[in-house]
């Protein structure tokens, strides 16, 4: 099997005031060789998963961490509680999966599509991410607290309370995405592309922005929310 996947919007694209050229994410390229479905028993921590498919398996409460995937397909996986902090998610796709609770903090996913997840509470603190793409689905209350968020898309999904609290982030676009109470507090942006983002609604940190790019139509929405930051009352 052999994906490929451009940038979106194109590397340099045109953004901000000016002129001023917005560096596009770098998706993930993903060529990967047929895998072989899996037929072990449970994950096992620091254990090593090459070339294998993982189809509508049960993964609730299994202890995965510090584990390697390489090259490896979750298709229908359940993730309830799954045990994956440290690991390692290689050119590898996780397709349809869903779960709460799911520990993926301190976790480096470099090359990964996540497509159409259904998650919440999944906590992912501390990680890595390297040329990810997450389209579709719906993630509730992700963590990702001090994370490091490079050449990350998030596509055609739904975010609700995204914690982006001292985390990171360059290169990261939000492509026709829900954002909804998004928390950065503390975190550092560069080059991160909020236009193409359906809705967007920022909770904590709206003092963090620089280093994005809004819309003018964004920018009027977060009218209230800048004022309140600079404590500019607007009386008519």
């Amino acid at each position: 099997m052999v994906r490929r996947a451009g940038s979106a919007g194109g590397a340099g694209g045109t953004g901000g005031t000016g002129g001023t050229r917005v560096k596009g994410a770098r998706r993930p390229e993903l060529r990967l060789p047929a895998p072989e479905r899996y037929e072990g028993g449970g994950l096992e921590p620091d254990g090593d998963y090459d070339g294998l498919e993982f189809f509508e398996a049960d993964l609730s409460a299994q202890d995965g961490a510090g584990a390697r995937f390489m090259d490896c397909v979750l298709t229908g996986c359940a993730l309830d509680e799954a045990r994956l902090s440290r690991a390692r998610l290689l050119d590898s796709v996780l397709a349809g999966v869903r779960g709460v609770g799911t520990d993926l903090s301190g976790a480096v996913l470099r090359d990964v599509e996540v497509t159409d997840a259904r998650l919440g509470g999944t906590q992912v603190h501390g990680a890595e991410l390297e040329r990810v793409l997450i389209r579709g689905g719906k993630i509730d209350f992700l963590n990702l607290r001090s994370a490091r968020l490079r050449d990350v898309v998030f596509e055609s999904c739904v975010l609700v309370e995204p914690d982006f609290g001292g985390a990171r982030l360059e290169r990261v676009e939000f492509v026709d995405c829900a954002l909804k109470g998004a928390d950065l507090s503390g975190a550092t942006l560069t080059d991160v592309d909020l236009r193409g983002a359906a809705s967007l609604e920022i909770a904590r940190g709206v003092d963090r922005l620089a280093g994005a790019v809004i819309s003018t139509g964004q920018l009027l929405d977060l009218a209230p929310v800048l004022a309140g930051e600079l404590g500019i009352r607007v009386l008519d």
